[in-house]
């Protein structure tokens, strides 16, 4: 599967869209470069915190990793959004078996995995079943 990336610009910030023949990833780093370009794991981190964050990442892991832990899981949702609350790609990935990362796969195929079953489960929320793809500069 050939893939490509190409830059799509907004607000003036460039973005980073890797295209394959079926799908397009969108850089959350470049996106959360946006707020601030040299704390973009910050932002990230943050976003982490975020309780409609945790549902959503909850959510997918019970849908698709036999591993879930949902005790774990249970501790971070009651947390979420506290100010005292601090969750990071890697706790979430240690604490809560992250499947596609505990499998061993590459990053592309976890984000092509990833980025179906989002479009998937918006399909569902939005009911739209003719979720367009991003269309960027070539």
């Amino acid at each position: 599967m050939a893939k490509k990336n190409k830059k799509i610009e907004v607000k003036g910030t460039e973005i980073t869209v890797i295209s394959s023949p079926a799908e397009d990833y969108i850089s959350i780093t470049d996106i959360a470069r946006f707020k601030d370009p040299k704390r973009t794991d910050y932002i990230i981190q943050n976003w982490l915190r975020n309780r409609n964050t945790i549902e959503f990442l909850g959510i997918w892991e019970r849908l698709n990793n036999p591993n879930f832990n949902p005790i774990e899981f249970e501790g971070f949702r009651n947390k979420a959004g506290l100010n005292s609350f601090v969750l990071t790609a890697k706790q979430w990935i240690e604490n809560l078996n992250a499947v596609f990362i505990n499998d061993g796969l590459s990053q592309d195929v976890r984000l092509e995995r990833l980025n179906k079953i989002a479009i998937s489960q918006m399909k569902i929320l939005t009911g739209d079943s003719e979720m367009k793809r991003l269309e960027g500069k070539e």
